[in-house]
């Protein structure tokens, strides 16, 4: 696909002539802290999509387990524990790189969402872990989140999207399985039907 160059935004200048100034609370609305407002949307939510930039890529990595698995430490820290994953460590390695992070956290039946943004270092200290351990395992390490914004978000999104609305989701076969995908851009490495079979015994039983 071609863009034409010519029609391209490229300062702020340009974005603040086309959308115009933003509500007056869309501003004051941001804190530089967690309240108890703020720590109880964060103890409600089971799923929260980690933002990062490294090198060459941004990448966005969810996280999940059950509500209020992410730990308000006091009124500007976070802990995030690492859950057992593929390895790929694509979030680790950015923070590594650059401790700038996004967070987005949700609630089921909740259209608005929450936000966080600061900066995070990776701890593998034992008394941090140690609070995250389930089924007596504990997580590797914990993503220490140093808050420097944080606001809730308005719910048009999802509203638009009835992402909680049961009667949208999607039917048996009509998004491609893991093992589908697998095996297409792995070339073969992955046998479809295998690795979808073995997923659902695995998976439950490796969480943690």
């Amino acid at each position: 696909m071609d863009v034409d160059a010519t029609l391209l935004i490229t300062s702020e200048a340009e974005l603040s002539e086309m959308y115009g100034s933003p509500l007056e609370r869309s501003i004051r609305k941001q804190i530089d802290h967690l309240d108890d407002y703020c720590r109880a949307f964060i103890a409600a939510s089971p799923l929260v999509i980690v933002g990062t930039q490294g090198g060459a890529a941004a990448d966005n990595s969810p996280r999940g387990d059950l509500p209020g698995f992410v730990k308000v430490a006091d009124d500007r820290t976070l802990l995030i524990p690492d859950r057992r994953g593929n390895n790929r460590l694509d979030t680790m390695r950015n923070i590594v790189r650059n401790p700038s992070i996004g967070l987005l956290f949700l609630v089921p039946g909740v259209h608005e969402t929450f936000r966080v943004n600061g900066e995070a270092v990776i701890s593998r200290d034992p008394a941090l872990t140690g609070q995250f351990s389930v089924q007596g395992k504990a997580p590797r390490t914990v993503i220490v989140v140093k808050v420097k914004e944080a606001y809730v978000q308005c719910s048009r999104a999802l509203v638009r999207s009835d992402i909680w609305n049961p009667a949208k989701h999607a039917l048996p076969g009509n998004v491609p399985s893991m093992g589908t995908m697998l095996a297409a851009h792995t070339n073969g490495l992955v046998e479809a039907r295998a690795f979808d079979e073995e997923a659902k015994v695995r998976v439950p039983a490796t969480l943690y």
